[in-house]
């Protein structure tokens, strides 16, 4: 009796498991074609560059102080990426294609697993042709990976439902495999992990009637509560330990004092989000329209999907449309099922004709064109970056060397350098209304420095003790914009080195005449 409905469910397991492959294949490809890491990179490949540089996997630290914006799931999965791959830009992108594989392979074994292959490969086409998840799939930083986690999550509480609607004892394997995903994007990302799957699949429960569905998630699957807990609560707690005050930090500020509050970058009108989601999805909305404006599904698994998309959709988008601060990557979880119901309106009023399918496979390469047009272009656009002068002090420097920046940290220059100990950045760090003014590289280190002050004293440098710092060291090695010797007299004995993209590497020999003689005069 089982052994139909059990194999369905491994072949639609196995083909989705090539499709992730695929998936991860195609991010892959494109993150190659871009040589450079982008600053929003750079940040969060170099925390976990100096995750694997220290051994101490537990505190994530930017330039050496506890960086508490983010869990840790993205650095870990990066730091054993970069320890197994080499330190290049590709293994800095893995955990987005992670990501991206997620979303695309879940939502396609669901499609597959209840309405069968034939809307599956629909589906999957749709959901590998969306230019923001295919360029999401290959940016590093922490946006996809959630994404995905939040998909898998859906599509696993969405199956298990749909079993117990028949067997009220079914669904446990999926239920557990939520409850994983869940507190996996907790890791990944914070409480969005938990609180959209659960918001999308009450809403859907309880507009379908199914209220009592709800119940049995928890008791059908006692075990599921207790594995989210053991997986995503005992990092926060043993950083709490080690840093008092890290889950006020975390959870009070980060989420919701960022939530609520004005005063962060990116402050967009609250139609941004359907705005993006519109442009992005142009070539599909007729599609779309045509599966929200065409006939009424009957009751069953086709009619049950669609409804979840659509709830998942709109809780998406009014979750992240709240705040004043919109980034492009938070409305990515929006993405499969969007895709999904491009796909369902293929099939909407019966077989679609020749034309209808011409036009629908014309969007989908318009998509993935799209996808690889915007790759290129971002890949070959000129990028602020101290890429070339980290390298050259990697290559060049010997032990003891301190490497400043001025007026600027390049969070990428400690993982081109490969360097060992934090960066001396100079700036006003003594004016707080200047440091904390701007949503920035600055405030993000401001803020650090509240969980490791003797550190951030020996780091964060204002210009006043610049000169005293570098006759402090045999050798420097000082990073600034190509105007910045006008600023600071330390700078006049010291030897230009290299210049790249406006900017330019100096460096600063205590035991130079012309050195010494300025460090005689600094006061002991």
């Amino acid at each position: 009796m089982n052994a139909g409905p059990l194999r369905t469910d491994s072949e639609a397991l196995r083909t989705a498991f090539k499709l992730a492959l695929l998936a991860f294949a195609l991010t892959s490809c494109t993150a190659w074609l871009r040589p450079l890491l982008l600053p929003d990179e750079g940040r969060y490949a170099g925390v976990a560059w100096e995750m694997l540089r220290s051994g101490d996997w537990l505190t994530p630290t930017l330039n050496g102080l506890p960086y508490f914006h983010k869990p840790p799931l993205f650095y870990w999965i990066t730091a054993s990426s970069l320890a197994g791959f080499g330190l290049t830009e590709w293994a800095a992108r893995v955990a987005p294609a992670i990501g991206f594989s997620l979303a695309v392979a879940g939502p396609y074994w669901l499609v597959r697993r209840w309405l069968g292959p034939g809307p599956a490969s629909i589906a999957a086409l749709a959901l590998l042709a969306q230019p923001l998840a295919l360029v999401a799939g290959q940016y590093a930083n922490l946006d996809m990976l959630v994404a995905g986690l939040i998909t898998l999550s859906i599509v696993a509480l969405a199956h298990a439902t749909l079993l117990m609607d028949s067997n009220p004892r079914a669904g446990r394997p999926a239920l557990r495999v939520a409850w994983i995903a869940a507190a996996l994007g907790i890791l990944a990302k914070g409480l969005i992990g938990i609180v959209i799957p659960m918001g999308v699949i009450g809403g859907w429960l309880l507009l379908s009637g199914r209220w009592r569905t709800i119940i049995r998630i928890v008791t059908h699957c006692p075990e599921g509560p207790v594995v989210f807990v053991l997986i995503a609560a005992p990092w926060f707690l043993l950083v709490e330990g080690i840093h008092p005050g890290f889950l006020d930090y975390f959870f009070v500020y980060q989420h919701f004092t960022r939530f609520a509050a004005g005063g962060f970058n990116n402050q967009q009108p609250v139609w941004f989000y359907p705005a993006v989601l519109g442009l992005f999805f142009l070539p599909w909305l007729v599609w779309i329209a045509r599966r929200a404006l065409g006939e009424r599904l009957p009751a069953g698994p086709e009619r049950d999907l669609a409804l979840v998309c659509w709830i998942w959709v709109a809780a998406v988008i009014l979750l992240f449309s709240i705040p004043r601060s919109k980034l492009l990557g938070y409305v990515l979880p929006a993405v499969p099922p969007l895709a999904l119901l491009a796909a369902a309106g293929l099939r909407v009023r019966g077989n679609p004709g020749r034309i209808a399918i011409r036009f629908w496979k014309g969007a989908a390469a318009l998509g993935i064109v799209a996808s690889l047009a915007a790759v290129i272009v971002i890949a070959y656009r000129p990028t602020p970056s101290s890429r070339d002068l980290s390298r050259w002090i990697g290559a060049h420097s010997q032990p003891g060397d301190a490497v400043f920046m001025l007026n600027r940290f390049d969070f990428d220059a400690g993982l081109y350098a490969r360097l060992q100990a934090p960066i001396r950045v100079v700036d006003r760090w003594n004016d707080e209304a200047f440091v904390l003014s701007r949503d920035n590289w600055r405030k993000e280190l401001a803020d650090a420095r509240r969980f490791n002050p003797v550190l951030a004293e020996q780091i964060l440098i204002t210009p006043e003790r610049l000169l005293a710092s570098l006759c402090a060291q045999p050798r420097s090695w000082i990073i600034g914009f190509a105007q910045a010797d006008a600023n600071h007299q330390a700078l006049a004995t010291s030897e230009r080195v290299r210049e790249w993209r406006g900017s330019t590497l100096w460096r600063f020999d205590s035991s130079r005449p012309e050195s010494n003689v300025l460090c005689e005069s600094v006061p002991r």
